[in-house]
């Protein structure tokens, strides 16, 4: 276990007292639309499941998560029972030995660093059917913050340099939109060959 896993253990539970029972979902449901109907979708970085894969298994969506924190994975499981759940950092994940439908990663990405990003990104796109959709938060502008919770640096590539990386992956950048919590998302899909 690596230290920032272990951070994360440590703040699960200040993490999921706060985390807004609103914020994103409408976001979130609303992109699904484009997802086959029970299609999978792979969420990365899920924490406690609740809201963004709480709304996607109520849509009838087969979920799969993954978090590495041990703490934030149990607690998805007993929120989200018939979900699937793996305890284990997304660079090192075995869930992409499988094709997804989709695929998203909201208050995740920006916690990686420049080169976990660009690989995930490649993972991701190499592990979704083609069509398949990728959803992500991350800061329209180049910018590095100490995470508000963990004191930990989180680091946005920045607008032009995810649609470059998105690009040399297999995507389509179709949108970018923001949430009432300011959350800036990029919506892709992977090309069709």
């Amino acid at each position: 276990m690596d230290d920032s896993t272990m951070i994360w253990n440590t703040v699960a539970q200040d993490f999921i007292a706060r985390r807004s029972a609103v914020i994103g979902v409408a976001e979130v449901s609303n992109w699904a639309v484009t997802i086959p109907a029970g299609g999978s979708i792979l969420d990365l970085g899920c924490g406690h499941g609740f809201p963004v894969a709480s709304a996607l298994g109520k849509l009838g969506f087969n979920v799969y998560g993954i978090d590495a924190s041990i703490e934030m994975s149990q607690e998805f499981q007993s929120r989200l029972p018939t979900a699937h759940i793996r305890c284990e950092a997304v660079e090192q994940s075995n869930y992409f030995d499988r094709q997804f439908d989709a695929a998203l990663a909201i208050g995740l990405m920006f916690l990686l660093s420049e080169q976990s990003q660009r690989q995930l990104i490649h993972r991701v796109a190499a592990a979704l059917h083609p069509g398949g959709a990728l959803l992500f938060t991350a800061p329209a502008q180049a910018v590095s913050w100490p995470d508000n919770l963990t004191g930990q640096q989180s680091l946005s590539l920045g607008r032009e340099a995810y649609r470059t990386l998105l690009q040399e992956a297999g995507f389509e950048l179709a949108t970018e939109f923001a949430d009432e919590g300011g959350n800036h998302y990029y919506s892709a899909t992977k090309r069709v060959a």
